[in-house]
């Protein structure tokens, strides 16, 4: 529990992991880890707008393109470090995605978070949609073909490695804010929107913040997945992607941080842990089955696998049964 608030605790634990799967793990099983990742990122950046300010976005995939673009763009065209920098240049032009990601962020979330519910909905869903169109006309990104040739993060230990170093800002950056005064108004926002009014909180300020820090991480996550891959084209961030980002909050739990994460590498994890059952029955029945599981999951668990939890306050609860 210790290190849900130690981030140095967390990522030393995240990097002992890293190098410890190394030994013993073929390439296959660390892409999908890695793929994890990027998954948790997404997931718990769209929980911050879904989950704790109660905004309904559907396209989280359009700025996760943005960030994926600009990174893989900028380390192709514009590398300026020798190759013994690597690491740092491309920290900084993961940085570098994720504020182009809020950019976009901000003008899109400053219009349309006037808007409520279903209409809000539909608005981000037409924007990851415009986003998508746009880069399949783009030719200076490769229009349909895409962008290849990405440079990756060295070795499977430094690239999970650096991944764990965003999965930590992004983790304790959320948490910080949501035990701050943003994060009471973004609650205040989820919960009655009139009240938080009636009281002198500028609703939509607050959920374009929140908007904001959720693209940013989108960004990151996107620029993460163009050097994991190597190669990107629009065809990677379909409403499919924007799709499976709500699933993963829903299912963990829409307020719960680690709820996102378990709920994140369950998504990424199960469709893969089912290939076998294809070549042993000849038939692809893993997506029957893996919508069986989501349907009974929700069924059993409605307010998903966390709810508004933490890991934390589980423990304490499961100590304070069992004590």
């Amino acid at each position: 529990m210790k290190a849900l608030k130690n981030p140095a605790l967390a990522l030393i634990c995240l990097a002992i992991l890293g190098f410890g799967l190394d030994f013993g793990v073929n390439a296959y099983i660390k892409l999908i880890l890695l793929f994890a990742t990027v998954n948790c990122l997404l997931s718990m950046s769209l929980n911050l707008v879904n989950g704790y300010t109660g905004q309904f976005s559907l396209g989280h995939a359009g700025f996760m393109a943005i960030g994926a673009y600009f990174s893989a763009y900028a380390s192709t065209k514009w590398g300026f470090l020798p190759e013994s920098m690597q690491l740092v240049q491309s920290f900084i032009f993961v940085i570098g995605a994720g504020l182009a990601a809020a950019v976009a962020g901000f003008l899109v979330g400053l219009p349309s978070l006037r808007l409520k519910g279903d209409y809000l909905a539909i608005v981000t869903l037409g924007f990851g949609e415009i986003i998508r169109v746009a880069l399949l006309n783009m030719d200076f990104v490769g229009g349909p073909r895409g962008l290849s040739g990405i440079p990756s993060f060295g070795t499977f230990p430094f690239a999970f490695m650096f991944a764990s170093v965003w999965l930590v800002i992004c983790f304790f950056t959320i948490w910080r804010v949501m035990h701050s005064s943003h994060g009471r108004g973004f609650l205040s926002v989820r919960e009655d929107e009139i009240a938080a009014e009636a009281m002198g909180i500028n609703t939509t300020r607050m959920k374009v913040k929140a908007f904001v820090l959720s693209s940013f991480f989108a960004g990151v996550a996107g620029a993460l997945f163009a050097h994991f891959t190597n190669f990107i084209n629009p065809s990677s961030f379909t409403f499919l992607q924007s799709v499976n980002a709500v699933i993963m909050v829903v299912l963990g739990g829409m307020g719960s941080m680690t709820g996102s994460i378990v709920a994140a590498v369950i998504i990424t994890v199960l469709p893969e842990a089912l290939r076998p059952l294809q070549e042993l029955t000849g038939v692809d029945l893993r997506m029957v089955i893996y919508s069986l599981a989501l349907i009974l999951m929700m069924i059993l668990r409605p307010k998903g696998l966390f709810g508004d939890l933490e890991i934390s306050d589980v423990w304490r609860k499961y100590v304070r049964r069992s004590a």
